[in-house]
């Protein structure tokens, strides 16, 4: 997945969206419940409302007619359509079930509505019984009501007649259907208008945190003056008054290191360009005592030769803290030109002869490519004489192009030597100025800038450098630069 569009992502999932996913969350949760209790609460309240009508009036009209007992077929029908004339809130059918005896008030004399469960219920309750039914989508209310006799004030006695009236609640599901209509229609428009504070509270919440992450690149670009707004007393403007505290003492301290760094270096640079002078004379004097050394006593002769060496040293760390002095400054400058890189490389081991079998070579002719000639000598220089001071020969010079990227070609040159390697613990250090791999070579003949240098001078190229250990053992470099000749080949 390319970074698009992982920011697409992170952007369309962002604390926005969450904000808004939320508030709405809560509100459709809050519409939602709110909704379902209105109507449930409507919903009984309407069906309770018709069924206890029914049940009442159907209980009236059947206390209010007489039978004759026992009960013949001859005038039921009538007597069942007079009751359910009388049918409230809507008509009724009513049937009447006495022994094997089966009448209606319509057409059928029995009622495909009435459950088993009812008629059982009827048996044993002689206040009477209803039930809701649902048959062929359609709802309807059952009521069955016995005949009793009475027999005392407070006792009856079944008289085995139970009539039943079968009412349909098609209106009243018409009603319940609207109810929840309008409960849903309401709660739509309400998560609608709930869009509007949870925007309204988004950006309330977001703006600081807009002004953070602004403050905070504007900080990564190095403007660390940057402040935010201090709003309200809130959380979010106690992180912006931490923000700001935050950044205050950042910049005193970025101010203060950067004097310190400006002074160092400007301490290094004065001393570097001070000692250029007295040690153009001593290393003038020491070549003279370098060639009368043989006529001098042999204690008079070492120390001669040993002062000489000293002082080419220390002239070779002035050079050095100079070289570096400039890196820092900045005032290091690169003056490209083609080169083939080939006689490059050979060309720095010739003025150094280092042409005898310490040092193998593997360049092919022909590649080409934009170079400064002299910081690519040090370069080389350094590497090799690196390799030949601390590693084992012989040392491998080797040359080649690879392609990192469709059309970026790079130059690659590997200086390998045969030696123990790099203590694994000294990679991450091994260009770090004045470091030493061996605490026991502090006295040796390099500078420890060596390395450091060379990482500038590539750094210069626009390529990069890397150390490592060889399988078969040794230390390696390599220095990839990218090929500017678009005659480069390999």
């Amino acid at each position: 997945m390319s970074g698009g569009e992982q920011r697409s992502r992170v952007r369309a999932f962002g604390l926005r969206a969450r904000l808004l996913l939320a508030f709405l969350l809560v509100a459709a949760v809050s519409a939602g419940t709110t909704a379902a209790l209105t109507y449930r609460e409507a919903r009984n309240s309407l069906l309770v409302t018709a069924q206890d009508t029914a049940v009442t009036s159907f209980r009236d009209q059947v206390q209010q007619t007489a039978f004759a007992l026992p009960v013949q077929d001859e005038g039921m029908e009538e007597v069942l359509r007079d009751i359910a004339r009388k049918g409230k809130p809507h008509p009724w059918v009513v049937f009447a079930e006495y022994g094997s005896l089966r009448a209606s008030s319509g057409e059928n004399p029995v009622s495909t509505v009435i459950t088993p469960e009812l008629r059982r219920a009827a048996r044993a309750n002689p206040h009477g019984s209803f039930e809701r039914v649902v048959k062929d989508g359609v709802p309807y209310l059952t009521i069955a009501m016995p005949t009793v006799f009475k027999t005392s004030p407070d006792s009856v006695l079944p008289t085995g007649l139970v009539l039943y009236a079968v009412m349909r609640m098609t209106d009243e599901q018409i009603n319940v259907d609207a109810l929840l209509m309008a409960a849903r229609d309401g709660a739509l428009p309400g998560l609608a208008i709930a869009l509007i504070p949870a925007l309204i509270a988004a950006r309330s919440v977001l703006r600081p945190v807009r002004e953070l992450r602004q403050a905070a690149w504007n900080m990564g670009s190095g403007r660390l003056d940057t402040r935010i707004r201090v709003r309200g007393s809130d959380e979010l403007a106690d992180l912006a008054r931490t923000f700001n505290e935050s950044t205050g003492q950042l910049e005193r301290s970025v101010r203060e290191l950067r004097e310190a760094e400006e002074r160092a270096r400007r301490f290094a640079s004065d001393v570097s360009h001070e000692l250029r002078t007295p040690l153009a004379g001593m290393l003038a004097v020491t070549e003279v005592l370098d060639e009368d050394a043989d006529g001098l006593d042999p204690d008079t002769a070492r120390a001669v030769r040993l002062v000489s060496a000293e002082t080419g040293k220390l002239a070779v760390l002035v050079e050095d803290l100079m070289e570096i002095s400039r890196f820092d400054a900045r005032a290091a400058e690169l003056n490209a030109d083609e080169v083939d890189v080939a006689v490059a490389i050979r060309k720095t081991l010739q003025n150094r002869h280092w042409t005898d079998d310490r040092v193998r070579t593997e360049l092919p002719d022909g590649i080409r490519a934009r170079l400064d000639p002299r910081r690519f000598d040090v370069v080389i220089a350094n590497l090799v004489g690196n390799a030949l001071r601390h590693g084992g020969t012989p040392v491998t010079v080797r040359l080649r192009t690879e392609e990192r990227l469709p059309g970026r070609p790079v130059l690659i040159t590997d200086v390998a030597d045969s030696g123990p390697g790099i203590r694994p613990e000294s990679l991450p250090h091994i260009f770090d100025r004045f470091y030493k791999a061996d605490a026991a070579r502090t006295r040796s003949a390099g500078s420890g800038l060596g390395l450091a240098i060379t990482l500038e001078n590539v750094k210069l190229h626009g390529g990069t450098i890397h150390a490592g250990n060889r399988p078969g053992g040794g230390a390696v470099f390599a220095v990839e630069i990218p090929l500017h000749s678009e005659g480069a080949g390999g």
